[in-house]
Formats: structure tokens, C-alpha cells, sequence
């Protein structure tokens, strides 16, 4: 039992050793709409976040349920992620404020992330966006050089 324990841990540190990016963020998955589907039904009252332990390795995102978890319950692929970007910040009851952003796939699975430090959202944006060489809206430069917002 012990070996195993340890093998658990050199296998967990190895992989946080060599991840770009990996920390706790709550999360909830959402379909986009297919053509000629109904709009999806406003769920902005819904608290269905979950803890989740986010590994952003080599060229895949591992969503784990813990950070001492062996296998991830979901990955994707950074060259699947068509977009990435900013989502309005909310206040939950006895929580405080969360920032929050979202990550889309070509497949239409929408990943909502959200955590209590804007400093943690800004620095997962950055290395999603630097990752899957996506660009967010409001990074695009108009004619003037300046930038949209």
C-alpha cells in the first residue's frame, strides 16, 4: 500500500512539474444550440459549479476531479477549442464575487470556469488564449492600432 502511494504521488508531481497551468476552478459544461434548436433556457439561477483540479499539459486541458487523482474525468484537445474568453462575473449567496470565462470546442461543449481571484481568471485567459492561438473579442486591434473593448 505504501508503494502505491508513492508511485501515486511521483506520478502527480511529474505531471504538475511539467504543466503549464493547473489549479482549482468550479465548472459546468453547457451545449451550444444546433441549428434550427430552440435557444437554450436561462440558467444563470442554476448553481451546478463543481470543483474541479484543471491541468493545462502539453497540448490537451485534463479536467480531475481532485489534484491527487490518477486519471482526469475529461480532457480536450487545445487544437478543439475554436474559442476562448471572458464571462460577466457574478455574486453567489455567503460565496462573494467569482470571474468567470469560457472555453468552446468545435464539438459545441462549452466549458464555464469561474474562481473568487480575477488574478487567477486573467492567468488561465492568458494561457489558454497564448495555447489554442485563440483570440478573444475584445483583443482584436482596429485600424488605429489601439485595441477594441
Amino acid at each position: 500500500m505504501m508503494f502505491l502511494c508513492h508511485c501515486r504521488l511521483e506520478h502527480i508531481d511529474g505531471i504538475l512539474r511539467s504543466a503549464r497551468l493547473s489549479g482549482y476552478l468550479y465548472i459546468r459544461t453547457r451545449w451550444t444550440a444546433l441549428p434550427g434548436e430552440p435557444a437554450p433556457i436561462d440558467d444563470t439561477k442554476i448553481n451546478d459549479w463543481l470543483p474541479r483540479f484543471i491541468v493545462l499539459h502539453g497540448q490537451c486541458i485534463f479536467f480531475y476531479l481532485r489534484s491527487t487523482d490518477l486519471s482526469p474525468q475529461d480532457s480536450t484537445l487545445l487544437s478543439d477549442v475554436v474559442e476562448v474568453g471572458s464571462l460577466p462575473s457574478f455574486t453567489r449567496e455567503d460565496e462573494g464575487t467569482r470571474y468567470s470565462f469560457y472555453i468552446l470546442t468545435r464539438q459545441g461543449l462549452r466549458y464555464e470556469c469561474s474562481h473568487v481571484s480575477q488574478i487567477q481568471v486573467d492567468t488561465w485567459l492568458s494561457a489558454l488564449q497564448t495555447g489554442c492561438k485563440v483570440v478573444s473579442e475584445s483583443d482584436v486591434l482596429v485600424p488605429n492600432g489601439s485595441s477594441k473593448k
